[in-house]
């Protein structure tokens, strides 16, 4: 056989040092009658094949050394005293960062020592950090000591790796999915709309008065500006607060069951229908019903939708009863419900009955510094939301990639900011997203025609339009490419100086 097989990995022993030790080294008096015997450190090394002893301590130096002089005279293991800083021998905090930095040292130092954590002495936080530690992180072995046997290795008979982390990874990954998916808080209020721009803020100050009153109100804005997050603060700052708040994504039903998920409907109505079963207005009964993407109804829901709130009744499918329901109807729409007017594709009536509270909200390219503010919020978001995946760091975003959110025009709004970010803090190794990751991160999106297609003319076109679009979406690309340089911006697009540049983007602005 190799001698090299016959060669042991040196084995080690990482151990708290407990009263029960200081009081077997005669360290701390013991009380009469009590008996200590050699102590659970003593123990352990006395039945067991260590070469070395790492004692992790939060005592008085001349205590720890009278110690370690004692145990040296009763076994001849090295001991090496290890001084760690606690607020208390029970702060989870401070034990989890001794013990977590202490053997991050040794396996790093030496990466083939074979380790064993000492379970017995010290407080039932040490015991419990180190155990979370050795069967995780480190794959340390385990000794615990009695007073008849001594030291043994013992087996932890659950693993954690596999049976608990990936349930917390799961729980993770759905907060981050959550958060990917935009969906809003049921408690949202005002205070989470996160802006210092003053027309956000002026926006804010008419939904709080909405809110107060128990009309209808229509948000009107681009998908992705926080629509949901509007409308669930409205509920929540209304007299509506802690009833119902329903949430119907209008373009999402299929047309031939809009009635019965709007209304409900009785047992045998049509084919399927096994049971009786409540609609969104007799769920919302009482408080609000938030109907978005409002625009996508059919005319004949439209209708029947007018009808419901011009009476506040509503008849289940197969029914001939009606029942009376009180319902506040928050609508949102990324629609210009006016061109859809004039295109006959909405009702007049319909849209004056909703639109009492309007609120148009902007896109976040136009809400003047929000863009920074919002990224530093959702990267937090993002960590916290992260906290429990194993081994997960903290992300920040660097300089680099903070120019190039700055400078893109985010047609995605807030939704395609929070996903770029998202991705990017999964792609980044370290715990900085730089702008190779923020790039791999934002999606490219979908051109509407083929380079060198023009617009068909029809009835005419906007030419200075036409020509400012393309201007923008060039400009946007080049500051894309150079992280917001504006003289090598300027360069790529064959423009003078970045003087030019900027006074082409100030007109385009206005």
């Amino acid at each position: 056989m190799p001698i090299w097989l016959c060669v042991m990995n040196k084995q080690i022993l990482l151990s708290w040092l407990g009263m029960t030790d200081l009081k077997a080294g005669g360290q701390i008096s013991v009380r009469t009658g009590e008996v200590i015997g050699e102590g659970p450190v003593l123990g352990a090394l006395n039945k067991l094949p260590f070469v070395e002893l790492h004692l992790l301590h939060d005592q008085e130096k001349p205590m720890v050394d009278a110690y370690t002089a004692w145990l040296t005279s009763q076994t001849q293991i090295k001991v090496i005293p290890v001084k760690c800083s606690l607020c208390s021998p029970i702060d989870f905090g401070d034990i989890h960062q001794a013990v977590d930095g202490y053997l991050h040292e040794l396996t790093t130092t030496e990466p083939d020592l074979d380790i064993s954590i000492h379970l017995s002495p010290g407080t039932p936080s040490m015991t419990a950090v180190s155990i979370l530690l050795g069967k995780t992180k480190y794959n340390t072995r385990f000794v615990q000591s009695s007073k008849d046997k001594g030291g043994a290795f013992v087996s932890i008979p659950f693993d954690i790796s596999a049976e608990y982390i990936p349930k917390l990874i799961k729980k993770a990954d759905k907060k981050l999915t959550q958060l990917a998916n935009s969906e809003v808080p049921l408690s949202a209020a005002f205070d989470d709309i996160i802006t210092q721009n003053p027309d956000m803020k002026r926006l804010i100050v008419k939904a709080e008065k909405i809110a107060v009153r128990d009309v209808p109100a229509l948000i009107m804005g681009d998908s992705g500006t926080g629509k949901e997050l509007f409308a669930k603060a409205i509920h929540n700052s209304s007299l509506r607060t802690g009833k119902p708040f329903i949430t119907v994504n209008c373009g999402a039903i299929p047309k031939d069951l809009i009635d019965s998920e709007l209304f409900g409907h009785v047992k045998g109505a049509f084919t399927g229908a096994n049971t009786d079963k409540k609609g969104y207005f007799e769920e919302a009964d009482g408080g609000t019903l938030f109907l978005d993407e409002f625009g996508e109804l059919p005319a004949d829901a439209q209708v029947r939708l007018l009808r419901v709130l011009q009476s506040g009744e509503i008849s289940k499918v197969g029914d001939s009863k009606t029942k009376q329901v009180d319902v506040r109807i928050i609508a949102a729409t990324n629609r210009n419900l006016a061109n859809e007017i004039a295109q006959g594709n909405f009702r007049e009536d319909l849209f004056y009955r909703v639109a009492i509270g309007i609120l148009t909200l902007p896109p976040l390219r136009d809400r003047a510094g929000d863009i920074a503010l919002l990224s530093e919020y959702l990267i937090k978001k993002i960590n916290q939301e992260a906290s429990s995946q194993p081994n997960y760091i903290n992300k920040r975003i660097s300089i680099k990639a903070k120019n190039i959110i700055l400078n893109h025009s985010w047609q995605g709004n807030i939704r395609e900011l929070q996903g770029a970010l998202l991705r990017a803090s999964i792609w980044a190794e370290g715990d900085e997203i730089s702008e190779a990751d923020l790039q791999d991160a934002m999606l490219e999106r979908p051109q509407t025609q083929t380079a060198g297609e023009l617009l068909e003319i029809g009835d005419g076109i906007d030419i200075k339009e036409v020509l400012d679009d393309m201007k923008t979406k060039y400009i946007t690309q080049a500051l894309k490419e150079t992280a917001g340089n504006k003289k090598k911006a300027a360069k790529l697009l064959n423009i003078k100086n970045y003087q030019t540049l900027t006074n082409w983007i100030d007109k385009l602005e206005t």
